[in-house]
């Protein structure tokens, strides 16, 4: 046992140092599996024994953390299941309009009123991610629930984003589970989404791929109803959120676009701050990247947020997501425009456009705060880049979202 004892922390220290290398380095972790099982038979251990199954698992949850690989127990068959299908990201056939998902069995069932913390891995890599689940939920019941997923801004997490929304409060009143992924700051050093590289723009690949397979994995294990799946996120997770939009719209039914920027409007770093500095002394006008507008789908329901203060991402590029989502939907420019102007009850004011389809349907939601910086509207004081003045998106984006046909009410 003792052998055992500091082979394990011998491998810990090992998958700390590991947490600065690159996924790419996961066959490793076949060697590393054989090691353990070594040290253990040595031990006189059965591997499968409860100690020797707890002592493997732990391990293994290392491993996952540290990129190697996920944890073996929560790799299925290819297609063998629902969670099967949701891990390995597969086409739209996942989720239909006529669909409702949900549920399968969880492993690590989180009780209604509880805020864990989840890892999940698939072929583009591994994330961690917080998990919320309203008090009201119950699995028991047969009526499902909307989803939404929170993507955080640079140098958030889950836990700060969470405080700064105030979302999880929003889905005890109105319930809703919520999803908020972790960017790794082995992925971007300052936890940004990289919403500016070209292998994470794209379906089926790097971030979009694992955050679509995260929203998956939780309707597969929830009483989710999979035409009421939303994404929404502030600055870089603004700028992912318009990501997912455009390569996974049949799996979102409407996005949240806070402070962010519009699809491929950038290939790498030089561009992305130009992108962000448009208006500032950078380009004058925004050029999403070649086929961009071929490259969006079908569009997506939208409401956009943007402080016209922001000197972070300038709010020019609220105007250019508004131009991207109308262009992209049939009919764009026949949409119907109306302007309305109020002040909030913290005494932000504000300019809220709101456009119509042809049934009268508002699609695209633009709101510019008047005087407001690179901060969440209406969040609370207790998160990061917030901005309590102003009109609260968080209850905005749930009201645009269950306002939608897919969305149903709440």
């Amino acid at each position: 046992m003792k052998n055992l004892r500091n082979l394990y922390l011998r491998f810990v220290e090992q998958s700390r140092s590991s947490a600065v290398s690159p996924p790419a380095h996961r066959t490793d972790a076949g060697d590393i599996s054989q090691t353990i099982k070594g040290a253990l038979a040595s031990a006189g251990l059965d591997t499968q024994s409860g100690l020797a199954r707890s002592v493997t698992d732990t391990i293994e949850r290392a491993l996952a953390s540290a990129g190697l690989r996920a944890p073996a127990s929560a790799i299925p068959a290819r297609g063998a299941t629902i969670d099967g299908c949701a891990r390995d990201v597969t086409p739209a056939d996942c989720v239909r309009d006529d669909v409702l998902i949900g549920p399968a069995v969880s492993d690590e069932p989180v009780r209604p009123g509880e805020f864990v913390t989840r890892s999940f891995a698939n072929d583009a890599g591994a994330l961690t991610y917080k998990l919320y689940v309203p008090a009201s939920y119950s699995a028991a019941s047969d009526a499902r629930v909307p989803l939404v997923v929170m993507l955080h801004g640079c140098t958030q997490d889950p836990d700060d984003f969470a405080a700064g929304t105030r979302m999880n409060a929003l889905a005890d009143e109105q319930g809703f589970i919520v999803a908020y992924p972790a960017q790794e700051a082995r992925a971007n050093g300052s936890k940004c989404w990289n919403w500016f590289r070209a292998e994470d723009q794209a379906r089926d690949r790097g971030e979009p791929a694992l955050i679509a397979g995260i929203t998956r994995e939780i309707a597969a294990r929830y009483r989710v109803d999979g035409r009421r799946i939303f994404v929404a996120g502030l600055s870089a997770g603004g700028a992912m959120a318009v990501v997912l939009a455009a390569t996974y719209p049949e799996l979102y039914a409407a996005a949240g676009v806070h402070s962010g920027l519009p699809y491929a409007v950038a290939r790498d770093v030089a561009s992305a701050f130009a992108a962000m500095n448009a208006g500032r002394g950078g380009p004058s006008r925004m050029s999403p990247g070649p086929g961009a507008e071929a490259r969006l789908g079908s569009a997506i329901p939208t409401i956009i947020f943007h402080g016209d203060n922001d000197t972070t991402v300038s709010a020019s590029n609220a105007d250019a997501i508004f131009q991207q989502a109308r262009a992209s939907r049939p009919g764009g420019t026949a949409l119907q425009s109306t302007v309305f102007r109020g002040t909030s009850a913290n005494g932000r004011d504000y300019t809220r456009t709101v456009l119509v389809d042809g049934a009268q349907q508002p699609v695209i939601e633009r709101w510019v705060l008047h005087g407001a910086g690179h901060g969440w509207s209406g969040g609370s004081h207790h998160g990061s880049f917030t901005d309590p003045s102003g009109p609260d998106a968080s209850a905005e984006m749930i009201r645009f979202f269950f306002s939608q046909p897919r969305g149903g009410s709440a």
